[in-house]
């Protein structure tokens, strides 16, 4: 008996849980009274507005007039009937959507146009709108982490510089509202979205190497290397504030023979003071395209094994 009067209670409370949900929200005219907005521009320079704002001060008396607005009855005097609606419990309402799920998973696996449109608009919003990334279906994640910290330097760095005019030029392109992206994203051509795809995923790639680092990502990252054909002496100059300054004097010598050779490496060691071997090591190696080897892309084992025969065959 007990069991079937809790029964009868938690069906009863589902029954109003439903009717809450199945509720639209609005304002009340005596609500929209007293709110404001503010306008702004986001962190994109896109214009923002955030809607219903009420002050402390206002915000008791907001609560009574939207009270009176309720009790009030209506113009006949009576009470409006209520309406009937159709009511699902949560366990059925998960049921039905995994239903729903389970159909747009195999319609979108055959539409590739579609799947690209959807992956760019959950990459988007992860990168572009960053306080919407929740409004995608898809359950993608990306990482993006900003190098600035790791960096002595951030402001001299060129790759950075023109990833963020990049992202400026994409940031003029894109709706400000996030909520019409992904209709934005269906009508543009499909070159635009591959684009902005190779936008998004760029956000995520990572090559820092800090300590205790994945090898296995770092050699990934060069293999991305190779098949973009990175040539690292276009984003990276080696000098002496953007190096030298930074290693020990064995290391300054070693890096200047092999950028220069032997004779090169005897006037940095005939330095007095470090600071010299700096300034010296700055003059020999502009112009000569060496990389210390952490920012150079590493050879592949193919390649690696031609280099060898050829130093062999030189020799």
């Amino acid at each position: 008996m007990a069991d079937d009067e809790a029964e009868a209670k938690l069906a009863d409370v589902g029954k109003r849980i439903d009717a809450l949900d199945t509720c639209t929200e609005s304002y009340s005219p005596e609500a929209l009274a007293l709110a404001g907005a503010f306008v702004f521009l986001d962190y994109y320079g896109r214009l923002a507005i955030e809607r219903g704002f009420v002050k402390p001060e206002d915000a008791d008396e907001s609560a009574d007039r939207v009270e009176d607005a309720e009790n009030r009855p209506s113009a006949s005097g009576a009470a409006k009937p209520s309406v009937p609606t159709m009511s699902h419990s949560a366990a059925l309402i998960e049921d039905l959507t995994a239903h729903k799920t389970a159909a747009l998973r195999i319609e979108l696996a055959n539409n590739p146009d579609v799947a690209l449109a959807a992956v760019v608009h959950a990459m988007l919003l992860r990168v572009a709108y960053p306080y919407n990334s929740e409004q995608s279906a898809l359950q993608l994640s990306l990482t993006h982490e900003r190098l600035e910290p790791s960096m002595k330097d951030a402001e001299s760095c060129k790759g950075l510089a023109a990833f963020n005019d990049l992202a400026e030029n994409y940031g003029h392109h894109l709706p400000g509202d996030p909520a019409v992206l992904f209709d934005w994203l269906m009508e543009q051509p499909q070159d635009m979205v591959l684009s902005l795809l190779a936008f998004g995923a760029a956000h995520s790639v990572n090559a820092v190497e800090k300590k205790f680092t994945e090898r296995k990502r770092v050699e990934q990252a060069n293999q991305l290397g190779r098949a973009l054909k990175v040539n690292m002496p276009d984003w990276f100059e080696t000098t002496g504030d953007s190096y030298f300054k930074h290693v020990n004097r064995t290391t300054i010598e070693l890096a200047v023979a092999e950028a220069r050779g032997s004779e090169a490496e005897l006037s940095v060691r005939a330095a007095a003071k470090k600071s010299e071997a700096v300034m010296i090591s700055d003059r020999l190696v502009a112009g000569s395209g060496w990389l210390p080897v952490p920012v150079r892309i590493a050879l592949s084992v193919a390649e690696h094994e031609v280099e060898a025969e050829t130093i062999v065959q030189d020799a």
